[in-house]
């Protein structure tokens, strides 16, 4: 067999932790290889350890039949290896040119970088891989899709022939998985290897040849996944059979939680942002906004929780007047937010789990006096961890950076719903889990909706919107195009709602 890449019995521990114990792998040359586990599976430090950005405790590394020892990625890279990472490594003020050749610029005769050239080489392989990429853009003004294709090139640029795709689908929309799907499709075609790391079935489905289960960093087994049920590698990935089916109790919207009257936001960069942007929401409900990314939801998440500044209008929660309180004023008042960007504004990376966990009550219930009640705020987080699962080398004493971004998701999403506020604002609560997290997260969301809680929940995924939400809202171009009872809620509407067209206007033609 034309084995690319062979991994034999590689084991790498770390402190309080065995991220990957006797893993074997074998990558036939010209296909896709999906590498599928839980958040904390091993995955992620597999195919860094392949990268060279970790060594080994134990076990061999082949590529192409010979042994070779991958030092840093530099190294990789000289052995044809590339790799896309889940947080994008991108200098968001430098061009697609600048990003690529960072690190290996070409000079020209008089020892100048020679943008020209590089430019013109990049452009050649964005158009024979189908990549539509524009090189003297900059990271900060194309969308993360692209971003993400910048990163593919980076790899195509360097002679990469074989590609390690870490959860790409994370940050991408429904069409930019698609379209993503078909690049790996292109690129397999062109003779290129790939390993995606991945815990989403669907995509597993679609374009892999083989796949590889971990779980609890021992590998379980590899499949042909043409012959194999998304039902039955779930069972292997969790290790129990998972339930796809979400169980709602009746409609229970009781009194009116949130009020948000004609809402104009600007932002400094593009501008009008919200307009006249008005909804209701109800105590026991899920409001789920559907909509292409960029369409005015990151602004209105940001406005309603004091990141941005509201032009005018009005956000009343529970007969308090928010619309000029600062966050923690927000907060102390009722409102909790899973952000979409967990870095960003989920979590202090340099913090410990611990610490990241009573961020918001630290001054209140966990100290006395401005004493820290040390056993009190570890009782806490163990409850949380061993509640939610969150999984870390050191537990509750884990620095957050070196957690998996799975795992710190589950931190956030821990914290957010034991705080259990009167709104609830949700972005994205699922992406990077698994599917025995997304289970669980979602039945959690359901019962903060009926214990009487309101959840705003906005998603990229519009299975996710219909399966949780009591009403739909869907937003384009800055504005709401119309409400659907989740009940009567037609997925072709949704998606005409989705590309411009106003609800009244389809009931018209109908």
């Amino acid at each position: 067999m034309n084995y690319v890449v062979e991994l034999c019995n590689i084991t790498k521990n770390f402190p309080g932790i065995r991220a990957n114990d006797q893993v074997s792998l074998q990558v036939e040359k010209g296909s896709i290889h999906a590498l599928l586990g839980e958040n904390g599976a091993g995955k992620s430090t597999l195919m860094s350890i392949l990268f060279g950005l970790y060594q080994p405790s134990e076990g061999q590394i082949k590529i192409r039949g010979n042994t070779v020892e991958i030092s840093n990625p530099n190294k990789a890279n000289e052995l044809g290896i590339g790799m896309v990472h889940q947080h994008f490594k991108l200098v968001h003020n430098f061009t697609v040119t600048e990003n690529i050749i960072l690190g290996c610029e070409p000079v020209n005769r008089f020892g100048f970088v020679d943008k020209k050239k590089a430019s013109a080489e990049i452009l050649e392989l964005s158009h024979k891989y189908r990549l539509n990429v524009d090189p003297d853009q900059k990271i900060e003004n194309i969308s993360v899709g692209m971003q993400q294709r910048v990163e593919i090139l980076k790899m195509l640029y360097h002679d990469a022939d074989i590609l390690i795709f870490d959860e790409p689908t994370a940050v991408l929309t429904p069409q930019e998985i698609n379209e993503l799907m078909q690049i790996m499709k292109n690129l397999v075609n062109e003779g290129k290897t790939i390993i995606l790391i991945t815990h989403k079935l669907k995509e597993i489905k679609a374009v892999a040849d083989k796949c590889t289960v971990l779980r609890r960093g021992k590998c379980i087994g590899t499949f042909n996944v043409k012959d194999t049920s998304e039902k039955k590698m779930a069972e292997l990935m969790v290790g129990r059979e998972v339930d796809f089916n979400v169980v709602r109790n009746d409609e229970i919207k009781t009194k009116k939680c949130v009020e948000i009257i004609n809402l104009n936001v600007n932002t400094p960069k593009k501008g009008i942002s919200i307009t006249d942007f008005s909804l209701e929401l109800y105590s026991g409900e899920i409001f789920g906004i559907a909509g292409i990314d960029g369409n005015g939801q990151e602004e209105l998440v940001y406005a309603l929780t004091g990141l941005i500044p509201i032009e005018s209008g009005s956000f009343i929660l529970n007969g308090n007047d928010l619309t000029k309180e600062n966050t923690k004023k927000r907060f102390d008042l009722g409102m909790g937010h899973i952000p979409a960007d967990r870095h960003k504004h989920g979590l202090v990376l340099d913090f410990k789990l611990k610490e990241n966990f009573i961020i918001h009550a630290y001054h209140t219930s966990f100290s006395n006096k401005g004493v820290l009640n040390l056993k009190k705020i570890d009782e806490y987080a163990d409850r949380l961890i061993d509640e939610f699962d969150v999984r870390s080398g050191q537990g509750k004493e884990s620095m957050t950076r070196s957690m998996s971004g799975g795992n710190q998701q589950k931190a956030i999403i821990a914290r957010e719903i034991d705080r259990s506020p009167e709104l609830l604002i949700v972005v994205q609560p699922t992406r990077g889990l698994d599917v025995g997290a997304i289970e669980y997260i979602h039945k959690r969301l359901l019962e903060e909706r009926d214990s009487g809680k309101a959840v705003l929940l906005i998603s990229y995924d519009l299975d996710e919107i219909m399966t949780l939400s009591d009403r739909i809202g869907v937003m384009y171009n800055r504005e709401l195009m119309g409400i659907i009872e989740a009940k009567n809620a037609d997925e072709n509407e949704i998606g005409l709602m989705m590309a411009g067209s106003r609800l009244e206007d389809i009931k018209h033609v109908k």
